[in-house]
């Protein structure tokens, strides 16, 4: 075997020959990797280009589903009221008013009779026609089915306009059929959206009924109305109900690329479609430019061959100068606990102690070589590097703390102080690190942080209902009134509260406060607000940038849905639990909190006033009755 000398020596001999295996070598390296990049990147477009699709199918899907979603949750809210009661038309018409005002997705609601004709609309005047022969009447007279209706498009007989409609039965007190709520979205809203989107000159976004029926499509096809006839409908949702194939077009005919996803909610089916040309057309100029590069850097080298030529002959005076020094190093360095490393300025390793073995396991001739980051886990790097980064000269030092492992797995915390050296004046810099195993110090940290955590949690929080206690109430509110102009507050009483716990026990009293506490708490999450166990039976709810109507509107779908909840309560003249809910905003007259809380507390003692199981805004007319105190009683 020919010794490495020996091959130094005939490399020197023949300066020729090592050029011409250079030149040759780098012109097939870069002949290889073009046509390895250029394969490499058309599957990567390709992957790229599914994931892209199918991210955007999900969003669109979501998007569909939010749209829906809000509609379905009042729609629900009034065939629940509707079941029980009859209300006026004008208050009912101005509630729709606020409702189609509040969800920009509607352009009208209304309330259909049992044969057809409109009992309430959002719209000033009732409809005068009956939709009693729309597939979606017949489908709910015809059905107990209470779940939502998604329908279209249908050419609204009001407006024109191609149309989604999405509807749901009421059903009176015997379950029999008593009529349908009904919402309408223009198909532009989606188109609008859709618009937004870049797919491509061939690209088109569609959103289908579970049937096939495409309610939008954008851009227009007119001439294919249903797709229940194609694959996607026929098997691919049978299969999975999120997918990426590729298809002629059943609607220009065009090969594209088609990502879907169904919605488990709704069942509405969304599909993005890209053609293969315009998911292409970069990785086309891509290749024309690799290629130009390429013939550049061939010519690159063969001058840079030329050079390397005359290099080869001064080469053999710079390697002894450290052994002295290093000699010492490992010295040290080996008959201490700590681990010692010697690296570069780019991180790479040029000496480690034989401390590494006791302390990690890890051969120490195995990391020689290999770059200091390799031994940090990989979410501490940045600090690492940030830390290093700092390093400016040699007066200075850092330190960092990161994870790594083992040999046998196991992860340990190490603290590692470094500074920048230099073997000799005027020699190039190197990085000298000490690591020292801080696994059972961290342990402890962490620890004591968790309990500190633990503790400020249990301050801040009631203990039987989960929701936060008086004390958080007070600081979230100041700072809310601090920071937002707008700002609601309600506080909720449950009525009769006393005659339910002497009738039915603590206990069930317990399971009552739980049961309503986790109403309370699901609807403040949806609106980014607060919601508190404010004492006894009491709750209260902050609602940032949120104003007195729709702060009304918030509690009235609680008060439906502790409604809902059908707990008996024996000692109530209804029969069952509610609750009486004060609102009050910010305003001139009431900008801090203590105002605040006083203007709801009245409106709630109003809605008390006015008979329980009611909401009351702090603007709304008020009877002249006595200051009530700060949380009246049940």
């Amino acid at each position: 075997m020919m010794s490495p000398l020996t091959l130094q020596r005939l490399i020197y001999r023949n300066p020729a020959v090592v050029v011409g295996v250079f030149v040759l070598t780098m012109a097939a390296a870069l002949l290889g990797m073009t046509v390895w990049k250029a394969t490499a990147t058309h599957e990567t477009m390709l992957a790229q280009a599914e994931r892209d699709i199918q991210n955007l199918a999900h969003s669109l899907a979501e998007h569909a589903d939010n749209t829906f979603q809000a509609p379905d949750v009042a729609m629900t809210g009034m065939a629940e009221l509707l079941k029980y009661q009859n209300p006026l038309a004008d208050r009912f018409h101005a509630h729709l008013v606020g409702m189609v005002r509040s969800l920009p997705q509607l352009r009208e609601i209304g309330v259909l009779n049992t044969d057809g004709t409109w009992r309430y609309s959002s719209l000033d005047q009732l409809p005068s026609h009956s939709n009693g022969d729309r597939t979606y009447f017949i489908h709910h007279r015809d059905s107990a089915d209470n779940s939502v209706f998604i329908s279209g498009p249908v050419t609204s007989r009001i407006t024109g306009r191609p149309t989604i409609v999405l509807t749901k039965r009421i059903s009176d007190l015997q379950g029999n059929f008593a009529g349908v709520v009904i919402a309408a979205i223009d198909q532009d809203y989606f188109a609008k959206f859709y618009e937004s989107f870049h797919t491509g000159a061939q690209g088109a976004i569609a959103l289908m009924c579970s049937g096939g029926t495409t309610l939008v499509r954008w851009p227009a096809q007119h001439d294919r109305k249903s797709l229940s006839d194609t694959p996607l409908f026929q098997s691919r949702l049978l299969k999975s109900k999120v997918g990426f194939f590729e298809t002629s077009s059943p609607f220009d005919g065009v090969t594209k690329y088609i990502g879907y996803e169904q919605s488990p909610k709704y069942g509405t089916v969304v599909t993005v479609a890209r053609s293969e040309a315009d998911i292409l057309s970069n990785w086309r100029d891509d290749l024309k430019r690799d290629g130009f590069v390429a013939a550049v850097l061939l010519v690159a080298v063969g001058f840079m061959a030329v050079i390397l030529a005359g290099q080869f002959r001064y080469r053999a005076s710079l390697e002894r100068s450290l052994e002295e020094r290093e000699e010492r190093y490992r010295l040290l360095a080996e008959n201490i606990a700590d681990i010692v490393i010697v690296s570069d300025v780019k991180g790479r390793m040029r000496y480690v102690s034989h401390s590494v073995k006791v302390m990690l396991g890890i051969d120490e001739a195995t990391l020689i070589g290999r770059f200091c980051t390799d031994l940090v886990h990989e979410d501490d790097r940045e600090a690492l590097a940030r830390a290093g980064a700092d390093l400016k000269d040699i007066s200075g030092s850092r330190a960092v703390r990161f994870r790594t492992w083992r040999k046998n797995g196991e992860l340990v915390w190490l603290e590692s102080n470094f500074k920048l050296a230099q073997a000799r004046e005027g020699g190039p810099f190197e990085i000298v690190s000490v690591l020292r195993d801080i696994t059972e110090q961290k342990r402890l940290e962490d620890d004591l942080s968790s309990a500190n955590q633990r503790l400020s949690q249990l301050a801040t929080t009631d203990g039987l209902t989960g929701l936060a206690n008086r004390r958080r109430f007070d600081s979230f509110l100041r700072e809310a009134c601090d920071t937002h102009g707008t700002l609601s507050v309600l506080l909720i009483d449950i009525d009769h509260f006393k005659g339910f716990n002497d009738t039915l026990g603590h206990q069930a009293g317990d399971g009552c406060l739980r049961r309503i506490a986790s109403v309370i708490g699901s609807m403040t999450m949806e609106t980014g607000g607060l919601a508190v166990r404010y004492g006894g039976e009491e709750f209260a709810v902050v609602l940032p940038n949120v104003a007195e109507e729709d702060a009304v509107t918030v509690a009235d779908a609680m008060r439906l849905l502790v409604r809902k909840l059908d707990i008996v309560h024996p000692a109530a003249g209804r029969g069952y639990v509610t609750i009486s809910v004060g609102v009050a905003s910010k305003s001139t007259s009431s900008a801090d909190d203590i105002s605040l809380v006083r203007e709801a507390d009245i409106a709630l003692y109003q809605a008390k006033e006015q008979g329980r199981n009611r909401t009351v805004g702090s603007s709304a007319p008020r009877r002249t009755v006595p200051a009530p105190p700060l949380v009246p009683s049940s």
